[in-house]
Formats: structure tokens, sequence, C-alpha cells
């Protein structure tokens, strides 16, 4: 109880900082393992072998919502069910999710090793790419297991309310993987084999950590024979609390595998490494709006609930800031450096680094309005309206998005892809924020019709501090 007054009487600053940088932490480490290892392939093999990521890592998002699928809905069971003071069906909810992982990561290792090829070529792999393509991607598949327990069950050590421990399991894996890479791409000569060996290993390291906390002693939960049986109501409350972020990432899948296809047809290998230098970038830049976005949410949801609607107004203003500081400080280095930044993947490749320096600056001319939308469209999730939130998230990534990459490049060529882009960044801000100021006005009339209620003073909102 405590901790949960906190909320509603702490700083906000105070408390946005507290449950942002474990997120935000977490979400850099989860874009390092890409970003590391294209620098490193980037530098051995080329621009080749590069855009053989790129066109791979639809397929590396598909794993990834599988596990999240399992991960994130069996993660909100086991809180529910820890609330409810019900820790024998906590314990099952985790090891039918064990179970889970161990099905799913099997199936896809098989069904992905037997159609690597055709898989490949329906994400954009051309001829000269699909060698160095396959031969990262069958080996990334090998290792789903680890992918899967690695990050689905580190949901479950946050859910048991420990998140610098998740924190740390993810760190100690991403940093092993920026150590092996150089071992096995350069001393031991492996290419961009080596790359996915390195990533699979540190995997590996992270899911058995993962394990080691709940086999240890030291955890709440406890793994138990009983709750290996798959329980079908358990099962499908699972599916149906992770299929959101799983339809999420999949429509991302198809969203990359579309710029794929355009890039090679407009741009050909280089626009591909291009877009997947680009892509590593703005990871990079996003995963801390996304950390700041979910450590605001439980600030905004409890603060909601409690009817405390000025410090959800606060809330949201303070991490909106916050979240276009990010991705104006990303715009501006982007802006005046970006030959600089594609060369620390590419080295000395200066048709790769003239296209990429055009294409960065390009692609990245809405990026402050980014990190807005990014925080707007999750309030609507924070505060239990899930459609909004749906809709303003689908609206850039999806939406929006598709159309640009099927319309513009008809009338652009490849400026027409580098820009699709930026076109539904913009599209997607102006109906966030078009959402959010009337979501304030409801906000305020409820904060005054509360007020007059208690019989005490309308507090001024526009005039009031980030911190209380």
């Amino acid at each position: 109880m405590e901790r949960a007054r906190q909320l509603g009487e702490q700083g906000i600053a105070g408390l946005l900082w507290r449950f942002s940088l474990p997120a935000v932490v977490g979400m850099l480490v989860h874009a390092l393992y890409n970003v590391v290892d294209r620098i490193f392939i980037g530098r051995a093999v080329g621009a080749v072998g590069i855009a053989g990521i790129s066109v791979a890592f639809p397929m590396m998002i598909i794993l990834m919502a599988f596990g999240m699928l399992v991960g994130i809905g069996a993660t909100s069971l086991i809180s529910i069910r820890l609330g409810q003071q019900r820790k024998d069906e906590a314990e099952t909810v985790m090891g039918n999710a064990l179970v889970l992982f161990i099905i799913v990561s099997a199936a896809l290792t098989v069904l992905g090793l037997a159609f690597t090829t055709p898989i490949l070529l329906m994400f954009g792999a051309s001829a000269d790419i699909l060698p160095y393509s396959r031969d990262y991607l069958q080996i990334i598949l090998v290792g789903t297991i680890f992918q899967c327990i690695g990050f689905g069950m580190n949901n479950f050590i946050r859910g048991e309310g420990n998140p610098n421990t998740a924190m740390s399991t993810m760190l100690i894996g991403a940093f092993l993987n920026i150590l092996l890479d150089p071992v096995f791409i350069f001393w031991l000569d492996m290419g961009i084999r080596g790359a996915a060996i390195a990533t699979v290993i540190s995997q590996a390291c992270s899911s058995a950590l993962v394990l080691w906390y709940f086999l240890g002693g030291g955890s709440l939960l406890r793994f138990r024979a009983r709750a290996f049986n798959l329980r079908k109501r358990i099962v499908l409350d699972i599916m149906a609390i992770g299929s959101a972020p799983f339809a999420m990432q999949i429509a991302a899948s198809v969203v990359i595998s579309l710029f794929n296809h355009q890039l090679r047809i407009y741009g050909g290998t280089t626009a591909l490494s291009a877009m997947g230098i680009i892509f590593s970038i703005l990871m990079l830049i996003l995963m801390p709006v996304v950390g700041i976005s979910q450590g605001a949410q439980p600030i905004i949801g409890y603060n909601y609930g409690a009817g405390n609607f000025d410090r959800v107004i606060r809330t949201l203003r303070l991490a909106s800031i916050v979240a276009t500081g990010v991705t104006l400080t990303g715009f501006v280095f982007a802006m005046l450096f970006p030959s600089l930044i594609i060369s620390a993947f590419s080295g000395n490749d200066t048709g790769l680094i003239a296209m990429g320096s055009h294409a960065l600056r390009l692609f990245f001319v809405m990026l402050p309005v980014i990190g807005f939308q990014i925080v707007g469209a999750n309030y609507f999730q924070a505060v239990g309206k899930a459609r909004q939130a749906i809709f303003l998230n689908l609206a850039r990534q999806v939406l929006l998005l598709i159309p640009a990459l099927l319309i513009l490049p008809g009338f652009l060529g490849l400026n027409g892809v580098w820009l699709a882009g930026p076109v539904s960044d913009l599209g997607a801000a102006l109906l966030t924020g078009t959402c959010l100021f009337w979501e304030i006005q409801f906000l305020k009339k409820k904060a005054g019709d509360r007020a007059v209620r208690e019989d005490v003073p309308v507090q001024e909102l526009e005039s009031e501090p980030a911190e209380s």
C-alpha cells in the first residue's frame, strides 16, 4: 500500500525517473543486439552483409512476436494471481508458459530451417544477398529456444516485482554479445555466421540466468512438476492477453518486408544495407522513448484511477517533453553528422556512406514528433482506453506507412521509400495530438467537477510545475 501511495503523492519527476530507468536500460539492451551485429558485420563483410541481416530481420521479429505472445500474456496473469494472493496459480501459469515456450520455439526452429530459402525470398532477398541471409538466419533459428526463454521469462522476473534483476540478466547477455562478436567474426574469421553464433551464445547465457533465478531459491515463484501440465483455460488466457503485442510485431514484420522489396526494386543491395543501418540507429533512439512511456504508465494509471487528474496531465506532459528531448537530440545528430554515423557501420564504403547519409536525413526529418506520438498513444493504454491505443499505434506503423510505401516510390523513386516513414510519422502525430487535445479537456473538466464536489479551489492546471 505504501508503494501505491507513492504513485499518488511523490514528485512526478522522481517517480518517472525511478520507473523509467529499468525499462529504458532493458529497451536499449534489446536494441544493442542488433546494432552491434551490424557494426561488426559491416566492417567485416561489407554492405552485402548488412543487407543480409536486414532481409533476415523480419523473421527475427516473428520469433520475438511469439516470445511476446507467451511472455507478456503469462506475465499479466502472474501479476494478477500474485495480487490476488493466489501464488500456486501463478506458479501454474509460469509452468504452462515454459512448456509453451519449448513447444513454440521447437516448431519455429523446424519450420524455419525447412523453409529458410522461401522465407528469405518472401522477405526481399536477392541472389547476391540470399547466401548471407541464409547463413545468418539458420544459426539464429537454432537458438530460438534461448531467445524465447531469455526474453519471455525475463518478464516474469519483472512481474514478480524484481525489475533490477530482470535488467541485469539482459545487460549481461548484451555485453557478452559485444565481447563475442569480434572473437567469432574477426579472430575466428567466421564472418556473418560468427555474428549469429555470438548472438545465440549471448541469448543462451541470458536464458540460463533467468532459469537459475527461478531454480536457485531466491525467487518468489518456483517451478513445480504439476505446473507443467498444460491447462486449456490458462493457455487460452495467455494467448488472449498476449495477442495485441503479438499482432503489432507481426505487422512490423510485414512492413519491414515491404520496405525490403521496395528498396531492392528502387535502390538494390546498397539501399537495403543503408536501411538496415538506419533501422539500427532508429531503434537506439526510440527504445529509450518506449522505456519512458512504460515508466509513465503506472503513474498515469494509478492517478487516473484515483481521480488525481492534475497529476495525470502533468505526468503526460513531462513524459512527452523528455521523450521529445530524446528524439530531438537524435534528430540533431543525424542532421549534423550523417556521414560519421553511417561510416561507423560501413567503414570506407563511399557509395554506402553517400546513399546512407542522404537517406538518414530524409528518413529522420520527422523524428522530433515521434517521441510525443509514442507517449501519447501509450497514454490511452495506461488509462484503459485500448481501442484508441491500438488505433494510434497502428496508424504510425501500419495504416499510414503501408500506403505511403506503396504510393510514394511510384512518384519519387528511391526518395519515396525514404520519405514514407516521415509521412506516416507526421500523420500519426497529428492524429495523436488531436486525440490528446480532447482527452486533456475531458481531464480538466473531471478535475474541476471533483474540486466542486469536494468544495476546494480548482487548481490552475496549466500553470502547475512538473514537480509536485
